[in-house]
């Protein structure tokens, strides 16, 4: 199997979590215990020692593989959409480092409830919230960038009227939208939080 389908389908492994956990974040805007009481719907499936040993493992292929890739362009990158692919990339190479070495710290070290709280402590503390915003905020938006990348490569049909590129361009609307609504929501979001 070639370095890009190995990719391709970590990727595909962790947009399925992905998703969940971006729905997770987005119920934050009807109140902190609609967030609470999903995720621990979600974690008895993701939590799971089999899942979750996966979700790992599809991390770090998909980092490693994603750089390989990257570095290994040998092509000038003409289109928007194929920089948006690599830029998105790396971005969430960084961010998923960050990330998944921070819950596994809280979670194995500070022996903390990775939970909603743990999420957004650094969004609601100045100046952290100087790094956590753009950093919380250009990793969803990477997310659907990188999504909104590869459909418009692979993509060649219209639908509903929308051409491939166009249907890219919802895609990367979606990420901006959903961003602003997880972070700035409403006073239950991730901004602004009342914490226990």
């Amino acid at each position: 199997m070639s370095l890009r389908k190995i990719h391709y389908y970590s990727g595909l492994t962790l947009t399925l979590f992905i998703g969940f956990h971006l729905v997770n974040h987005f119920v934050s805007i009807f109140g902190v215990q609609y967030h609470l009481d999903l995720m621990d719907s979600f974690r008895v499936v993701y939590r799971n020692i089999l899942v979750e040993t996966v979700l790992l493992a599809a991390v770090l292929v998909q980092i490693l593989s994603g750089l390989k890739l990257a570095f290994s362009k040998k092509k000038v990158m003409a289109s928007f959409y194929e920089k948006v692919q690599v830029y998105s990339g790396l971005y969430l190479a960084f961010f998923l480092v960050i990330h998944v070495s921070a819950v596994l710290f809280g979670r194995l070290v500070l022996e903390v409830d990775t939970n909603f709280y743990f999420g957004v402590a650094g969004l609601n503390a100045f100046p952290l919230s100087l790094f956590f915003v753009p950093y919380y905020s250009l990793g969803i938006m990477s997310f659907f960038g990188h999504i909104a990348a590869v459909h418009a490569q692979k993509m060649d049909k219209t639908i509903l009227g929308l051409s491939p590129k166009a249907q890219s361009h919802l895609i990367l609307l979606k990420g901006v939208i959903l961003t602003l609504l997880i972070l700035y929501g409403s006073t239950n979001g991730f901004m602004g939080v009342d914490f226990p």
